[in-house]
């Protein structure tokens, strides 16, 4: 039940993770969508105000043109009445009769189109337009029931006139844009014409990159362009300029934005470094949680596994003892001294060894709180290696295996702590003994490798995986063979071995290959 609410919770977890990240994600591409959105919407309204202020230009300059023109005249214009229409209303309760007129008049300065353009049609001239209004008031009907005049005055005459400027400027804008769509693009504006233009808007919108453009006539590029334009379909937008008189027009302005995308980006890399710090920092603490409980998870497995070696290790030779000292209360061996020195041996030798193990686990203990002393002194190494084959050899003859030695290094002396280090080579020859399922052959070489010894204890026996040999050294861990106790030791070999070699300023590292043996490597530094 333990492993299916932990394994719950890591599925939780991690699901909780992913959907923060998801849900990042998703922002920051809604964001950017709506950014580039935006962003297309005022580069629309930019080059719509660009067009139509390039037309007013254009305009103006022909309004310009032809005002000046018109005052050098000096001539009264000639008139002529191009429309009258009238009004006539009466009251027939109080026979009240109103009636309004309104002419239109035409005034020709005599200003042919030609001013505009040599190629114009001569007999297309610009007028200016003007109306005349008035309105009558009679209290009587001013005409019989004929319809002829009775010759009244009006009771109340209202008359006004003036300039048609509708009229006239649609007529202008008519004629102008007929003539200018004969010109070349280059006649019509200018670059920096565009540039200012563009630059103003762009800037009124708040959209502060860089920008190149270039206008297009029926799909081919002019020379109405900045140096650096490149078409680019992501970043390019397009309107048309100078339209005609029927709404079309032969030019497009293309605009493009080469560092669009860093522009786009620039709004929402803020809030998005941010989001990304803090998506890192729940990533991190999820890791190391996770991590916190696989090693929790590890941690309850191996302390299990230590409780039931060392209740193994225990058993043994408690079951031993009580055996021997039945025995020796056994009125038929208590008088023979030699089983009672026998048994007691016995008794002696367990104690020895229960005492062994618990010293182990002090040691170590110690060992992490630095409160073990490891004094050294130069010693020689093949003279350690001696003794500790020594402790080993009789475990080894018993077992009806051998220990060979290739003591090839020249320089053996090291700075070291005889019996820490002693212990050392015993506890990776003892485990050699151990994992040899047949008798044991152990080959021990030294050699020197520039400024290091380097000790080699390689043996014959079960050997191990890859997995297994990246944990041998931690404290408890021992390979999981289930229920079976057939290997003695509760996993604090490697780990005290591991920490007098680093005590040492050494290395220790395995070499392994499941059942084919196992090659031991110590590396120390030399005296020099």
């Amino acid at each position: 039940m333990n492993k299916f609410f932990f394994r719950l919770l890591v599925v939780l977890m991690s699901l909780s993770l992913l959907g923060i990240i998801l849900v990042q994600v998703y922002w920051f591409k809604t964001s950017f969508e709506n950014n580039e959105e935006q962003f297309k919407f005022h580069v629309k309204q930019v080059l719509g105000n660009v067009a139509e202020n390039l037309q007013k230009q254009e305009e103006y300059t022909f309004y310009n043109k032809y005002y000046k023109l018109k005052s050098k005249t000096g001539k009264m214009p000639e008139t002529s009445d191009l429309l009258e229409y009238g009004y006539f209303r009466r009251n027939s309760k109080t026979n009240e009769t109103i009636i309004y007129s309104s002419t239109i008049v035409a005034e020709d300065y005599d200003i042919f189109s030609t001013f505009f353009d040599k190629n114009a049609n001569s007999n297309e001239k610009i007028k200016s337009f003007s109306a005349k209004r008035k309105t009558e008031v009679f209290s009587k009907n001013p005409t019989d029931k004929l319809g002829i005049d009775n010759g009244l005055k009006p009771d109340l005459t209202i008359s006004k006139e003036g300039s048609l400027k509708i009229l006239e400027d649609a007529q202008f804008e008519i004629a102008y844009k007929d003539v200018s769509s004969l010109l070349p693009i280059q006649d019509r504006v200018t670059k920096e014409q565009i540039e200012k233009v563009l630059a103003s808007e762009l800037d009124k919108y708040g959209i502060k990159t860089p920008y190149e453009y270039n206008i297009y006539s029926n799909g081919l590029a002019t020379k109405i362009k900045s140096d650096s334009f490149k078409y680019d379909k992501y970043a390019t937008y397009s309107i048309p300029v100078f339209v005609d008189n029927e709404g079309a027009s032969d030019y497009q302005l293309l605009v493009t934005f080469p560092q669009k995308k860093k522009f786009l980006f620039k709004d929402v890399v803020g809030i998005s470094l941010l989001s990304v710090i803090f998506t890192l920092i729940i990533i991190i603490a999820y890791a190391n949680a996770l991590n916190q409980l696989f090693k929790q998870k590890q941690i309850s497995e191996i302390k299990t596994d230590f409780i039931n070696n060392m209740t193994h290790e225990f058993k043994t030779p408690i079951a031993t003892i009580n055996l021997a000292l039945d025995a020796i209360k056994n009125p038929k061996v208590i008088d023979d001294k030699e089983k009672v020195f026998r048994y007691l041996q016995m008794i002696r030798d367990e104690n020895k060894r229960m005492h062994a193990q618990v010293e182990n686990v002090l040691r170590i203990s110690k060992l992490e709180k630095k409160e073990l002393e490891i004094e050294k002194e130069p010693q020689s190494v093949h003279d350690i290696i001696e003794v500790a084959i020594d402790h080993i050899s009789l475990i080894v003859e018993d077992k009806g295996g051998s220990i060979s030695t290739q003591l090839l290094a020249t320089r053996d002396t090291v700075l070291v702590n005889d019996v820490h280090f002693t212990n050392v080579l015993v506890n990776i020859l003892d485990n050699a003994v151990k994992y040899s399922p047949e008798a044991p052959v152990i080959n021990v070489i030294t050699e020197n490798i520039k400024d290091y010894l380097v000790i080699k204890i390689a043996d014959k026996g079960a050997g191990m995986s890859k997995q297994v040999q990246k944990k041998i050294f931690e404290k408890f861990y021992r390979e999981h063979t289930g229920d079976v106790h057939n290997v003695k030791g509760h996993g604090l070999g490697l780990a005290y071995v591991k920490t007098i070699i680093d005590d040492h300023n050494g290395q220790i590292y395995v070499e392994s290959e499941k059942g084919k043996g196992s090659v031991f490597t110590i590396k120390l530094p030399l005296i020099n």
